[in-house]
C-alpha cells in the first residue's frame, strides 16, 4: 500500500482528460506571513517523527499497522476504485468496437397458393448466417466528456490524500496507544514503589503504637489511617494494571491483531525530542492531506460546472457496421456476401422542462459548498498548528513547576518520616507529605505523556506524513 500514491500519478497520466488545475489560490490570501505562536519559520517538515519520538520499536509497530490494519486497507481500496472510475470515463470516450456471429432457421407458409396436386399449404425453409463488426463513436467536440473525466481525476487525487491522512492518523494512533502503554507501565512501577514506602510507614506507625508512645502521638487511629493508605494504594495498583491491559489491547487492535493482551515487554516514556520545523503557514496549504483533499474536491466540482455548461451543446454520433449475410455457414466469411452501413447523427437539446438549468444550478451549489469546506479546512488547520505550538509552551512551564514541587515534596516526605520515627512528628503530616509526593510523581509522568501526545498532534497539524528513512 505504501506505493499507492506514485501509482496514482502514473495511471492518471494516461487518461484522456487533463487533471484539473489547482484552485488553492482562492484561500492563499487567508494564510498569515508567519505563525503567531512562534517567531521561527524553519523550512521543511519532519517525516520521520515516529522513529524520532519512539525509536525503532515504535517504528516497527507502525510498520506492522500499515501492513495489517483493515481500516487502512479500506482506504487504499477506495483509491483504487476512484482510479478505476476515472479510467472508465476515459474508455467510453474512445471508439467502441464489437463483433458477432448470428444464425437463424425459418419456415414460411405460402397461404392462398395451394398446388393442384395437393391440398397441403405449400411452405419453404430458409437459413441465414451472418457475421458483423460494429464501430460506434461519439466525438467529444465540446469537451463535455473530458470535463467529466477531469472531475473523476480530481476525485481520485482527493482519495489519494484521504489515504495519506488515514496513514498518518494510524501512525499517530499507534504512537498514542504505545505512549499510553508506556505511561501505564511507569505508573505501575511508581505505585509499587509507593506501596513499599507505605508499608514501611505503616510499620513505623505500628511500632510506635506498640511501644505505647501515646504521649508522642501514637494511637490506634494512626494505625488504621496508615493501613487505609496501604489499601488505597493497592486499589491504585489494580487501576494502573487495568489501564495497561486496556492500552495493550487497543494497540493490538490498531496492529490488526486479535486483542489477547499478550504484547510482551515493559516500555517507558521516551524523552521529548526537539520541536519540529514549523515552516511558513502558506506551505501548509501544499502539504496537509486534508487541505489537498478539500482542494481536489473543489477542483472536481469546478470541472463538473464546465461539463454542466456544455450539456446544452449539440452532440455527434457516428456508427459503422460491416459484415456478411448468407444462407450457408461455409460462406459466412466470404467477402462476396459482404454488407455494410455508415451513419452519422447530430442531437441538440431543445427543451427538457428546465432539467439542464436545474442541474447546472445544483452543481454550482456543490461548487460553492466545496469552496466553503476548503476554507473551513484551511482555517481549522491553521488553528491546530497554533494551538499545538502554544500548548507546548505551557506544557514546558507546567513540567518545570511540577519538577520543582516534586523535589520539595520528596524532601518533605523524607523529613516527615525522620521526625515521626524520632517521635517528634505527627501522623497527619507524615501521610500528607507522602500523598503529595505520590500525586506529584504521578502527575509528572502523566504530563510527560501529554506533552508527547501534543508533539504528535503538532506533527500531524504541520502535515508531517510518516515515511521511514530506512
Amino acid at each position: 500500500m505504501k506505493k499507492i500514491l506514485p501509482v496514482i500519478m502514473v495511471v492518471l497520466a494516461g487518461c484522456s482528460a487533463s487533471v484539473p488545475e489547482s484552485r488553492i489560490d482562492v484561500v492563499k490570501k487567508d494564510a498569515p506571513p508567519r505563525w503567531s505562536a512562534t517567531p521561527e519559520a524553519m523550512a521543511g517538515i519532519d517525516t520521520n517523527w515516529v522513529e524520532r519520538i519512539g525509536g525503532s520499536r515504535a517504528e516497527a509497530l507502525v510498520k506492522e499497522a500499515f501492513l495489517r490494519n483493515p481500516d487502512l486497507t479500506v482506504a487504499a481500496e477506495r483509491v483504487n476504485r476512484a482510479i478505476a472510475s476515472a479510467k472508465m470515463a476515459g474508455a467510453v470516450m474512445k471508439p467502441q468496437i464489437s463483433a458477432g456471429l448470428a444464425s437463424s432457421r425459418q419456415k414460411q407458409a405460402f397461404i392462398g397458393i395451394p398446388l393442384e396436386s395437393s391440398e397441403r399449404i405449400p411452405s419453404a425453409n430458409f437459413s441465414n448466417f451472418g457475421s458483423n463488426m460494429m464501430v460506434s463513436w461519439e466525438p467529444d467536440i465540446w469537451g463535455f466528456q473530458r470535463a467529466g473525466q477531469a472531475a473523476l481525476l480530481a476525485d481520485a487525487q482527493a482519495e489519494g490524500n484521504v489515504y495519506r491522512a488515514a496513514r498518518a492518523s494510524l501512525a499517530a494512533q499507534v504512537m498514542r496507544a504505545w505512549l499510553a502503554l508506556a505511561e501505564a507501565s511507569e505508573q505501575i512501577v511508581l505505585a509499587k514503589e509507593t506501596q513499599e514506602l507505605l508499608l514501611s510507614m505503616k510499620d513505623i506507625v505500628i511500632d510506635r503504637f506498640n511501644n505505647a508512645l501515646a504521649a508522642e502521638g501514637g494511637s490506634a487511629a494512626e494505625v488504621r489511617l496508615a493501613e487505609s493508605e496501604v489499601a488505597t494504594n493497592e486499589a491504585l495498583i489494580a487501576q494502573r494494571k487495568g489501564d495497561r491491559e486496556q492500552a495493550v489491547r487497543q494497540l493490538e487492535l490498531l496492529l490488526g491483531r486479535y486483542p489477547k493482551g499478550v504484547l510482551l515487554g515493559m516500555v517507558s516514556l521516551p524523552e521529548v525530542p526537539a520541536m519540529p520545523p514549523s515552516g511558513l503557514p502558506s506551505e501548509l496549504l501544499l502539504r496537509r492531506p486534508d487541505i489537498l483533499e478539500a482542494e481536489r474536491r473543489f477542483a472536481s466540482t469546478g470541472s463538473l460546472v464546465k461539463q454542466a455548461k456544455r450539456a446544452s451543446y449539440p452532440s455527434f454520433a457516428i456508427t459503422g457496421r460491416a459484415g456478411t449475410t448468407t444462407d450457408a455457414m461455409g460462406k459466412i466469411f466470404n467477402s462476396d456476401f459482404g454488407v455494410w452501413s455508415l451513419a452519422g447523427g447530430l442531437t441538440q437539446p431543445i427543451w427538457g422542462g428546465g432539467s439542464l438549468q436545474i442541474e447546472y444550478a445544483r452543481i454550482k451549489g456543490d461548487d460553492r459548498s466545496n469552496l466553503a469546506k476548503l476554507q473551513s479546512t484551511v482555517l481549522k488547520a491553521f488553528g491546530e498548528v497554533e494551538q499545538a505550538i502554544v500548548a507546548e509552551k505551557f506544557f514546558v512551564a507546567r513540567e518545570q513547576a511540577i519538577t520543582k514541587a516534586l523535589k520539595f515534596a520528596e524532601e518533605a516526605a523524607a523529613a516527615a518520616v525522620s521526625e515521626y520515627s524520632g517521635g517528634v512528628g505527627d501522623s497527619l503530616t507524615l501521610i500528607t507529605a507522602q500523598r503529595a509526593r505520590i500525586n506529584l510523581a504521578s502527575q509528572k509522568t502523566t504530563l510527560k505523556r501529554l506533552r508527547l501526545d501534543n508533539r504528535i498532534t503538532l506533527h500531524l497539524a504541520l502535515g508531517g506524513d510518516y515515511r521511514s528513512q530506512k
